[in-house]
């Protein structure tokens, strides 16, 4: 038998993670502080996460290149996005969410999505023309590195460090730094665009704040005939053990298609097991919300386990470890490595992003374009924090129907973006397959964009001084949103 003790000779065994852990909320907390005592960082919407992220990064550069030790583990910080990312996505996939309940908001919630999907393949266009342009120059950049735009851009940190490990197969040497940095900027774009936006169309009389009388119910933090918070388990604890069943069927099915590799030999397999965690995830809380419904319908159970709630704070909690995790694990050596070709991405990126989303926002979500364009830029540069914070600037009480939209918008926007993310094996594995897959998404980006511009003509819009189309009376609270696509 081995015998271990507590103490700093068994640091790497027993305290590491303990001990990473607790600098990661150390450094939220320290965020959060900074955000509400300094006046600039509260107006400009910068994340708490992102602030503590920066702060521990900069702290470990002190301690490496100064002191000559490592603050944190960079290894297990990746760790940590990767798990997060899919641990938030599931949270968010238990909750249940009511059917739209009119024609228009269904036609508009589709429009979302279409939105969602024509960004991200706008985005991927524009960063595989850049990284193939100078491939072809001769500058020695991985051909495929611009697909990550989007990954930082459109979904944030977790799935940005997945794939930009994975193309390490392929040649390209972003030690995930790469698509981190992506990630970072773009929450720093999505705050700042936004408060400029807000900021410039108020002084033009464009913008102004909706208001209501709503205030909050008990029907926003539980539903009838819902499990007592004083049960022999606690309600919380039932919440995690649904997210961590979730997790595990979806490493069932990861585990599966890696053995799939195993015996047919196609590496393809692996990728798709182990790049598309947080998808797997989603499948497998829908199936066991589905599951959860029929069983509280035949009176099989016969309460409600799954709070909506809880399910926010656990992706809320989630998400806020991926961001501030993500951004510590940043090796500054490949940074500056690909500072002009980061600065290029990201700068371009968010250009046409902004020029895009601006366009079919004005077309299609009339008399609420500004809160339509705000909840989206956010989020397609950002995460939905990021959206849902600049929308509650100018939309605090969710007068007009942007938060149910955006929330019903969700499963759409996923099949739009999907042909994205299976194809970025195909882009990754050779220069012919980037092109194969750079002409595939301009004309999934021209379809997306002609069905918005039609469907547009069916919007007869909304009258900016009159209280519009309320958002669905059971609508999850928009507020507690955090979803990174």
């Amino acid at each position: 038998m081995n015998l271990w003790k507590f103490d700093l000779t068994q640091y790497a065994s027993v305290w590491s993670v303990a001990v990473n852990i607790g600098l990661l909320l150390i450094a939220l907390l320290i965020g959060n502080a900074l955000r509400r005592l300094i006046p600039f960082l509260r107006k400009a919407f910068i994340p708490s996460a992102l602030i503590g992220g920066l702060l521990l990064f900069l702290a470990n550069l002190f301690t490496v290149h100064v002191l000559d030790f490592a603050l944190i583990d960079a290894r297990l910080m990746q760790i940590i996005t990767y798990h997060a990312l899919c641990v938030g996505f599931i949270a968010m996939s238990l909750k249940s969410v009511e059917k739209a309940k009119s024609s228009k908001k269904g036609l508009r919630s589709v429009q979302n999505g279409l939105l969602t999907g024509g960004t991200y393949m706008l985005q991927a266009v524009v960063g595989l023309g850049i990284s193939i342009l100078f491939f072809k120059l001769g500058s020695g950049l991985f051909y495929d590195s611009g697909v990550i735009l989007p990954l930082g851009f459109g979904q944030g940190p977790g799935n940005a460090l997945t794939w930009d490990i994975n193309f390490t197969d392929y040649g390209f040497d972003g030690g995930g730094s790469f698509g981190l940095t992506i990630a970072s900027i773009g929450f720093i774009v999505a705050s700042v665009v936004g408060v400029l936006y807000i900021n410039f169309y108020k002084r033009k009389g464009a913008i102004q704040e909706r208001r209501s009388e709503r205030v909050r119910m008990v029907s926003d933090f539980e539903d009838n005939n819902e499990i007592d918070d004083c049960e022999s388990v606690d309600k919380t604890s039932v919440q995690v053990a649904f997210v961590a069943v979730a997790y595990a069927l979806s490493f069932g099915i990861m585990c599966f298609f890696a053995k799939l590799t195993d015996w047919t030999g196609v590496k393809l397999f692996n990728d798709i097991a182990w790049g598309f965690n947080f998808i797997w995830g989603v499948i497998t809380a829908t199936l066991i919300r589905v599951v959860m419904r029929k069983f509280e319908q035949h009176r099989v159970v016969k309460q409600k386990y799954i709070n909506n709630y809880q399910m926010d704070r656990i992706s809320g909690f989630a998400f806020d470890m991926m961001i501030i995790a993500g951004v510590a694990a940043i090796d500054i050596k490949v940074v500056a490595k690909y500072a002009w070709i980061i600065a290029i991405l990201c700068t371009v990126g968010a250009i046409v992003t902004l020029l895009y989303v601006r366009m079919i926002c004005r077309r299609c979500f009339k008399g609420f374009e500004h809160e339509a364009f705000l909840v989206n830029f956010g989020t397609l540069t950002g995460t939905a924090s990021n959206g849902m914070i600049l929308l509650r600037e100018i939309d605090p009480d969710y007068v007009t129907p942007t938060s149910g939209i955006f929330i019903l918008s969700q499963f759409p926007a996923t099949l739009a973006v999907a042909p994205l993310l299976l194809l970025l094996n195909m882009s990754a594995k050779s220069f012919k397959g980037c092109l194969i897959a750079l002409a595939i998404f301009f004309v999934l980006f021209a379809v997306y964009t002609t069905v918005l511009f039609i469907t547009s003509r069916r919007n007869p819009g909304l009258s900016t001084g009159s209280d519009p189309e309320p958002n669905l009376e059971n609508d999850p609270d928009p507020a507690t949103i955090e979803l990174p696509t």
